[in-house]
């Protein structure tokens, strides 16, 4: 087998799934809807149930895009909750799905980072968004891998944080995406009073970013950390291995920025959707090799598989030396096709030969809910 070995085989049989969601809204009020929901799909229906106007993510799309953003990521989470539910309705659960559910929400946080862009007007900032959706995501998976549980604490992304964005789009829908790009005391009149003479007009999208960082990416990061910590010591492990496994993710970031920071023709404003995606399918290249780690039982610390997303690290650090050295050896814009080329290419490759191999393992089909014959 190319990415799971026996042991690994061995484990899928006896995996099972293990979460906590501690969320209020969910509880009382997401919750019972979706338990109806899954009402609606019949019992043979298998768990997957799941011309750009703004080119540069700087210009005002037509405000029927807006609410349709709101609307399909209203359907996304409901559909996202809704086929865990189906799969324990219809006795399908199973490993693949867990796989299939986490790595589609590691895409989705790319192209849920492009609508927000969009919505917000917020054109090279929306990379920063991508990263702040993208940090906590990586660090639950990681925390995850280590407690066997997935847990979702009071306040969380998938929950109220999506349920935030999804009202965003609507609201945008009524006053147009100008009003997060405009200075934050305009926007909202009740601030007008904040003394800011020394510094220019604060768009509001940038106070929507920092108050993200501040009271979700960081205490999430804290959370994360700390749970790991708990659980190694218990073990008497190496905390060192432990973050060793987030080198690849840091090595990511790090690359990107800075080849952002230097690209002669300013990729992360004209190119914003080909460098997002790109580094979305790196980034869940790297959540699938992780989930996949802990589905086999694979030895904790740095993933040797996940390093194949350092050649981008080095390719990038190569054309950074060119870009410094001021010698146009070729084209930026086919650099970049290249780099999303080369991460659709891996992930694609990660996830068809994964749903092979754990099918096969465990006996059952992709998308149909009735098991082979021995």
């Amino acid at each position: 087998m190319g990415y799971i070995g026996a042991h690994g085989v061995e484990t899928l049989k006896r995996y099972r799934y293990s979460g906590q969601d501690h969320s209020v809204v969910a509880k009382y009020v997401l919750q019972p809807f979706w338990s109806r929901c899954v009402t609606l799909f019949p019992l043979w229906m298998p768990i997957l149930i799941s011309q750009i106007y703004s080119p540069h993510l700087d210009t005002a799309p037509p405000r029927w895009v807006h609410l349709a953003h709101g609307l399909l990521l209203f359907l996304y989470q409901t559909f996202d909750a809704v086929d865990g539910k189906q799969a324990r309705r219809t006795s399908s659960s199973s490993p693949l799905g867990e796989l299939f559910d986490h790595g589609c929400d590691a895409l989705a946080c790319a192209f849920e980072a492009l609508a927000l862009g969009s919505t917000l007007m917020c054109g090279r900032f929306t990379f920063c968004f991508w990263v702040i959706a993208a940090v906590p995501f990586y660090l639950a998976t990681w925390e995850h891998f280590f407690t066997n549980t997935l847990i979702l604490p009071l306040i969380n992304g998938p929950t109220e944080g999506l349920m935030l964005i999804y009202l965003s789009h609507s609201f945008t829908f009524l006053t147009g995406a100008e009003w997060w790009a405009q200075d934050f005391r305009k926007s909202i009149p009740l601030l007008s009073w904040v003394p800011l003479p020394f510094i220019p007009d604060i768009p509001l999208y940038i106070i929507v970013m920092i108050l993200m960082i501040l009271f979700a990416v960081i205490p999430t990061i804290g959370s994360n950390v700390s749970n790991v910590q708990k659980v190694v010591e218990a073990r008497k492990g190496s905390m060192v291995l432990a973050l060793a496994m987030l080198l690849p993710f840091i090595a990511l970031l790090t690359g990107v920025a800075v080849w952002s920071y230097l690209s002669p023709s300013d990729i992360m404003r004209n190119q914003p959707h080909l460098l997002v995606i790109g580094t979305g399918f790196a980034f869940g290249y790297l959540v699938g090799r992780m989930i996949l780690a802990h589905l086999c039982d694979e030895p904790k610390g740095l993933k040797t598989g996940m390093c194949m997303v350092n050649h981008l690290r080095g390719s990038i650090k190569r054309y950074i030396i060119i870009t410094i050295a001021r010698i146009p050896l070729v084209d930026e814009l086919l650099v970049l096709f290249l780099y999303c080329a080369y991460t659709v290419g891996l992930y694609l490759h990660l996830a068809v030969s994964v749903v092979h191999e754990i099918k096969d393992a465990l006996g059952i089909y992709c998308f149909r809910i009735t098991r082979k014959e021995a």
